[in-house]
């Protein structure tokens, strides 16, 4: 590459991607990173019989967050289908005489 004007051009790209890199790298964490946001969750996985039906589920626990999700395959999608969610921490707070 014997063009100068090129050359020139090519170590400004370079620079304004080293600025852009280390404004990236030093930049502040995220508001979640920061502990405002979800916890990194805890699961644990447990395979049952949905209530009321002779189907199989995924229940997903994530206690850190006490979440609670159900899961199904479906066989046409060949994906994992959700079949209800629970809050376990308003589940705790509910009176138990409902």
């Amino acid at each position: 590459m014997n063009n100068p004007q090129a050359r020139r051009g090519l170590i400004v790209v370079n620079v304004a991607l080293l600025m852009l890199l280390a404004a990236v790298s030093l930049a502040p964490s995220s508001h979640a990173q920061r502990g405002g946001g979800r916890a990194r969750g805890e699961y644990t996985l447990v395979a049952g019989k949905v209530t009321g039906s002779s189907a199989h589920a995924v229940y997903v626990v994530d206690s850190s967050n006490q979440d609670l999700i159900a899961l199904r395959w479906s066989e046409t999608t060949k994906t994992l289908e959700p079949i209800g969610y629970r809050d376990l921490k308003e589940d705790a707070n509910l009176s138990p005489g409902r």
